[in-house]
C-alpha cells in the first residue's frame, strides 16, 4: 500500500516539476561554462570603411551609432576609441580609418533563463525552495518504490552510493 502512494507521490511530482528541472539544466550548462561563453550576451564585431575627413559624429552615423557616445581617448596615436552606451565600443585605426564596432546584445531566452540562477526575486526565492523540497521527496519516494534486487537493497541501494561519492570525490580531492 505504501509504495502505491510513493508511486503515486514521484509521479506527480515529477511531471509538475519536470519542467522546471529542465529550465535549471539548460541554464545551468550555459553557467557552467561561463568561462568560453556568456549566456548573458553575445558580443557582434562588424568592420567599417571611414573616410579621411569624417568626423566621430560622422563615424557614429555610418555604424548606426550616432547620439550614443559617451567619451572617447587615445590608447595610442594611431587608435581612437571610442565607448557607447549600451557597453559597446567603436575603435578606429585613424591611419587606415578602418573601424571596429563591438555591440553588447542582450541573449533573450538563455540570459533570462540563467538569471534565475542568481535568485532573482522574493518570489523566486520561494518557488526554488518549494522545487528543492520536491526534487527531495521525488528523489525519496523514486529510491523505496523499488524492493527486490533493483531497490534500496540491491543494485538501486549501489548506484545510489555511487551517486552520493561521486560529488564527495569532487569535494575532497
Amino acid at each position: 500500500m505504501i509504495r502505491k502512494w510513493l508511486r503515486i507521490a514521484h509521479r506527480e511530482l515529477s511531471y509538475v516539476f519536470a519542467g522546471a528541472l529542465l529550465v535549471y539544466a539548460i541554464s545551468g550548462i550555459a553557467l557552467n561554462h561561463k568561462a568560453t561563453f556568456n549566456s548573458q550576451y553575445r558580443i557582434e564585431r562588424s568592420e567599417h570603411q571611414f573616410p579621411a575627413d569624417g568626423s566621430i559624429a560622422d563615424w557614429l552615423t555610418i555604424c548606426g551609432m550616432q547620439g550614443k557616445e559617451i567619451q572617447h581617448y587615445n590608447p595610442d596615436p594611431e587608435t581612437l576609441k571610442i565607448f557607447l552606451k549600451g557597453n559597446s565600443t567603436l575603435t578606429v585605426n585613424l591611419t587606415t580609418h578602418v573601424g571596429v564596432l563591438e555591440q553588447v546584445k542582450k541573449r533573450p531566452f538563455l540570459g533570462s533563463l540563467s538569471k534565475l540562477h542568481y535568485n532573482p526575486g522574493k518570489a523566486w526565492t520561494w518557488f526554488s525552495d518549494i522545487f528543492a523540497g520536491a526534487l527531495i521527496l521525488i528523489t525519496l519516494t523514486g529510491i523505496f518504490m523499488l524492493k527486490g534486487k533493483h531497490g534500496l537493497w540491491g543494485i538501486g541501494g549501489i548506484e545510489l552510493a555511487i551517486g552520493i561519492l561521486i560529488p564527495l570525490l569532487f569535494i575532497f580531492l
